[in-house]
């Protein structure tokens, strides 16, 4: 899953937020002190940890993959990733019980009162996904189509990411299938996972 799914996934919790914002950017043991992270961050990136490994091995995740392969290949998860975050944008009220606008601000606003927690990578990350408004813009094809594009510039080689809006489009119907199954699989592996966390 991408930005959005992680986001509402750390339960409207700060250090939660901030910890699984930037797991993609903490390599190692998260409690190793030149991370500089708290207990509740050092969790946020235990819990994009496990959205990670529980996302990347799920049936109806590598049915999409396999869709995506040929245009894709390795990058297949990363348009996944992306095509999902529309599904559950396009769907955000239906599924979570809260309106898109609400929980953008909420997550934008959080990022911003919390820049110094944030590592460099994760700080022009976030300053991008702000100024661009990414989170809202994944409800819509275009906005999809700009994301994708923009991962496929910082790829070291070529992705077919740049076009694989055209999958999206072709496909639209079954990917969204896939996602409506995944998606409450995904919500109860998360809600076990901080759970075992919480007491471990």
């Amino acid at each position: 899953m991408n930005i959005l799914a992680h986001g509402y996934l750390s339960d409207r919790k700060t250090g939660l937020l901030i910890g699984n914002f930037m797991g993609d950017f903490i390599k190692g043991d998260p409690v190793k002190p030149r991370h500089h992270l708290s207990p509740e961050e050092v969790m946020g990136v235990r819990v994009h940890r496990a959205i990670d490994s529980f996302t990347d091995a799920h049936p109806d995740v590598a049915a999409v993959r396999d869709l995506l392969h040929p245009r894709c290949h390795k990058y297949a998860g990363a348009a996944v990733d992306i095509f999902f975050d529309h599904f559950l944008a396009l769907n955000f009220k239906q599924l979570t019980g809260e309106a898109l606008p609400d929980f953008v601000r909420y997550f934008y606003q959080t990022l911003l009162d919390n820049q110094a927690r944030l590592s460099s990578e994760a700080f022009r990350m976030a300053d991008y996904m702000i100024r661009q408004d990414w989170l809202t813009n994944y409800q819509f094809i275009d906005g999809v189509d700009r994301s994708l594009k923009g991962v496929s510039r910082r790829t070291a080689f070529p992705s077919g990411l740049d076009t694989a809006i055209l999958d999206l489009v072709r496909y639209y119907d079954l990917i969204g299938r896939h996602f409506t199954y995944f998606w409450p699989t995904l919500v109860d592996h998360v809600q076990q996972t901080r759970t075992a966390l919480a007491h471990s």
